[in-house]
């Protein structure tokens, strides 16, 4: 199975999740309020994602590692899953790096 960006509605919200080949979510958005909104998150996924400057690695509240994908001002456009470990953590980067350009749009809105 290919990457894909599964681009859904929360009520009067859209957000999108990115999924690795296996099926498995590596970054999410935020909600938007737009479906607009929401495609430009991905094309600013697509855009960014290869960039390494653009990942903040960081660990969440409770310790575990995790990143932040960022645009070029700035503003976050995807968080990821939390790992059991910084290595798990950097090749969920990769994989986003590596996947997050080429993946299509499934659009369950």
């Amino acid at each position: 199975m290919a990457a894909k960006f599964l681009l859904t509605r929360s009520g009067p919200q859209f957000l999108f999740v990115l999924k690795a080949g296996n099926g498995e979510p590596i970054l999410h958005s935020e909600r938007y309020t737009t479906k607009q909104s929401a495609q430009n998150g991905i094309e600013s996924v697509k855009k960014n994602a290869p960039f390494d400057a653009r990942y903040e690695r960081k660990d969440a509240s409770n310790g575990e590692p995790m990143f932040n994908l960022k645009a070029g001002n700035g503003e976050v456009i995807g968080t990821s899953e939390r790992y059991s470990s910084t290595s798990a953590r950097d090749g969920g980067i990769e994989s986003v790096k590596t996947n997050g350009p080429i993946a299509t749009v499934d659009d369950q809105t």
